[in-house]
Order: C-alpha cells, then structure tokens, then sequence
C-alpha cells in the first residue's frame, strides 16, 4: 500500500488549530529558525502541535510539496498556511501573529 503524505499532512492540519511542521520538537529545536518559530509562538501563550520533519523524509519533502513552500518551520493555523519564521517574525512585530492566532492559540 502507498503512502499518501499530502493526505497525511492535511489530516495533521484539520486535527489541531495550530500545527508547526518544524525541524526537531517545541522542546528541542535542531535549527535556528525553528527555535525562532517556537520561542514567537510561546512568547505569545499559544498552544500548539509540534511536527518533527526530521524523523521522516517523506514528510521533509511533502510538506514542501504541499505549501509549496521551499523552507521549514511552515505555521498553519485552522488550516491555513501563514508562512516561515521569517514572514512569523515580520507578523509578530507587527502584531498581526497574534491577530492571526486569535483564539486558535488556546483551543
């Protein structure tokens, strides 16, 4: 049987308001720009799902099939892509993360 990774990623989404595709975990990031998403999303209080791309290569490469998108971290939040830390960086400054989150952060 194959294994459809598109379908996988998108069931991972629908599951949890906000899901951060990252390399390593919220607990121990193994990049800068991950630990960079992280530090912004619990700086902002937010409850979120943690996916490590590292631990498999199919889901390395097919969330960037998905988003189409070339780097990790990826955000999503209710199903959306919002982008990478850097564009979460740039949001946060601004304010527009946590408008973005709304009441996703906590549910």
């Amino acid at each position: 049987m194959s294994r459809n990774i598109a379908q996988e990623i998108q069931e991972m989404i629908d599951q949890t308001n906000v899901v951060l595709f990252m390399k390593g975990n919220k607990h121990m990031p193994q990049c800068g720009f991950s630990a960079a998403a992280v530090n912004m999303l619990n700086e902002l209080g937010v409850s979120f799902k943690d996916v490590n791309v590292l631990s498999d290569p199919q889901l390395r490469q097919g969330i960037k099939d998905f988003s189409d998108w070339p780097t990790v971290p990826q955000l999503y939040v209710r199903g959306t892509f919002v982008g990478g830390s850097d564009i979460m960086r740039e949001m946060h400054e601004s304010g527009e993360l946590r408008a973005t989150l709304g009441d996703a952060a906590t549910a």
